[in-house]
């Protein structure tokens, strides 16, 4: 046999202790499936394909398979898809979350098992990207993602209607009984009406930029509709850069570097994107062995305007955001604070693809750098007593009147508390109170869930009352708004601060600060802490993947990872 590096079927093969056999009967099982001897002799491009019946962001993904496919044929490689898991955002219980590091092992270990050259990750849905960028890190095989694109809005009456910001919209106004249960049902068929992911800067939007960001995704595919014959074309160009990438020094540890990173953090906060991007990248950073601070995100958010105007931040949709000029323009407008010389896959730096003649950006959508929507980041941690370690807030989807205020707690212990006594009309509530949720962390029951939207209570929503502080170590949805403090670390299962608050404390935020404090002495916050119990299940009790994250996943400021996936340092 020849002593040539391997490639197409001959990498990591089956072992039965004589290769020749192994090569011989892989050739053979593979001659089943159609295939010719040419065929058989190319390098491959595995394309990890995530369709499900229960995730409709990707219910097109039959037809960009056949564009990957296609492209990957005319630039003379083999294509071969793979399924993994699918993260359907909503159809997971308890939590997209918790299945997301599951998803990324899956991807990881069936890109190193299977013999291929490349990889096209083909995600879309909140926790698919992330997941797929967390196995192709630790797989370091040459790599291209490849996103399902946002959905196209619909109509109701006059207005445009798009999920999910408006989703919680309407839901508002009918918990406020603004419109009435025949009204609710309609919108609820026209909300959701193409493939796709939401339609605003939402997770899916948000995680979308940060691939081409950090330069894993080709140059101005982020934001093209799902239904856009551009993303046919976008997927056919996919498949070709794989095959391209083969024998290239261009793996994920050559573009997610440390500063690519912190383009795709400048990006995030000129986005005004989604608060759980900041637990995905850190998940992704973390697997090429880079930390990300909370504090490196204030420095940036400091120095980073807003500059997209998209809901829940702003007024427009994704497909507006496609035809405005995309990511390439906010690039452009943030070229000066960029680090201009990180690799992307297609060989190029960010600073080549910038010298690009581009058409001019709609500044109705995407603000010039000059004249921002909001002159300082959209999101930025706090620190202080009640949260040690820090928490997050969206300061850019924010009721800036209430960044400075102190107020009562009115506490829910659980999920389960927060349901059975939000709209009671007798709960001891006022507009100027702070709503905390307790025990909704990562470690917790509920596995961290985007409950950190609290409702507004019944007796309150129904004066009119649309905002106040709320306050939990959950995380929220992307396309949510509102005064919303996150991802409170430690958590309230962990023993955090969180975990003592009472009734009646006095708790003060300071936007202006980057505080969020609990005004309790310390004497007694150790009398409630000698009867703390926590509400983190007893790993020896349970079983499988729940047994597994039980035991590994790490809090929030360390993306929610689990311990034992971290790259092994040096010493």
């Amino acid at each position: 046999m020849s002593d040539k590096k391997e490639s197409g079927l001959a990498r990591g093969l089956t072992n039965y202790g004589d290769r020749d056999f192994s090569i011989y009967l892989r050739r053979s099982f593979a001659s089943s499936m159609g295939y010719s001897r040419d065929m058989l002799s190319k390098k491959i491009v595995g394309i990890a394909y995530t369709p499900s019946g229960y995730n409709n962001c990707h219910r097109h993904f039959p037809e960009m398979l056949e564009a990957v496919k296609r492209g990957v044929l005319t630039a003379g490689a083999l294509p071969v898809e793979f399924p993994t898991i699918s993260l359907g955002e909503v159809f997971l219980n308890p939590t997209s979350l918790k299945f997301r590091n599951l998803m990324s092992m899956d991807t990881e270990e069936m890109i190193r098992a299977q013999p291929m050259d490349a990889v096209v990750l083909m995600g879309g849905c909140d926790k698919t990207v992330p997941a797929q960028l967390m196995g192709a890190v630790s797989a370091d095989m040459p790599a291209v993602q490849i996103v399902a694109g946002p959905m196209m809005t619909s109509r109701h009456g006059e207005e445009r209607l798009g999920a999910c910001t408006d989703c919680r919209r309407f839901w508002g106004k009918y918990r406020a009984g603004e419109i009435d249960k025949g009204e609710i049902d309609t919108v609820e068929m026209r909300l959701a009406t193409t493939a796709g992911t939401c339609a605003v800067m939402g997770t899916a939007s948000t995680m979308a930029c940060i691939a081409e960001a950090l330069g894993m995704s080709l140059p101005g595919t982020a934001a093209i509709p799902a239904v856009h014959a551009d993303r046919l074309r976008a997927a056919e160009a996919t498949g070709a850069a794989a095959v391209n990438l083969i024998g290239q020094p261009v793996r994920p540890s050559q573009v997610i570097t440390r500063d690519s990173v912190e383009n795709a953090l400048r990006v995030l906060l000129a986005l005004g994107g989604s608060t759980n991007a900041i637990v995905h990248l850190t998940a992704i950073a973390g697997r090429a062995g880079i930390d990300i601070p909370l504090t490196w995100l204030n420095e940036l958010s400091d120095t980073t305007p807003v500059l997209v105007n998209l809901k829940p931040v702003g007024s427009h949709y994704m497909e507006d955001f496609f035809h405005a000029g995309g990511l390439g323009a906010v690039l452009r407008e943030l070229k000066p604070l960029l680090n201009l010389d990180c690799l992307t896959v297609t060989g190029d730096t960010l600073g080549d693809r910038l010298e690009q003649p581009s058409e001019p950006a709609d500044r109705a959508v995407i603000s010039s750098a000059q004249s921002p929507l909001e002159p300082k980041g959209g999101l930025v941690a706090l620190f202080g007593s009640l949260a040690p370690r820090g928490a997050i807030l969206k300061r850019s989807a924010a009721d800036d009147t209430l960044f400075e205020k102190e107020g009562r707690a009115v506490v829910f212990s659980s999920l389960e508390d927060l349901a059975q006594r939000i709209d009671d009309l007798d709960l001891d509530v006022t507009a100027d109170d702070f709503l905390v949720l307790q025990n909704a962390g990562p470690t917790s029951p509920s596995g961290m869930p985007e409950a950190g939207y609290l409702p507004i209570p019944k007796k309150l929503s129904s004066q009119g009352v649309k905002d106040m502080v709320r306050i939990s170590d959950a995380r929220m949805s992307g396309t949510a708004f509102g005064t919303i403090v996150l991802h409170v670390t430690p958590e309230a299962a962990q023993a955090g601060p969180l975990a003592l608050v009472r009734n009646g404390d006095r708790l003060r935020l300071s936007v202006k600060n980057k505080t969020i404090d609990l005004m309790v002495d310390d004497d007694e916050l150790e009398r409630r802490r000698a009867d703390y119990k926590s509400s983190a299940r007893d790993a020896a009790t349970l079983r499988g993947y729940d047994k597994l994250y039980a035991e590994q996943v790490l809090q929030a400021d360390e993306g929610c990872d689990f311990a034992f996936m971290k790259p092994v340092r040096d010493e």
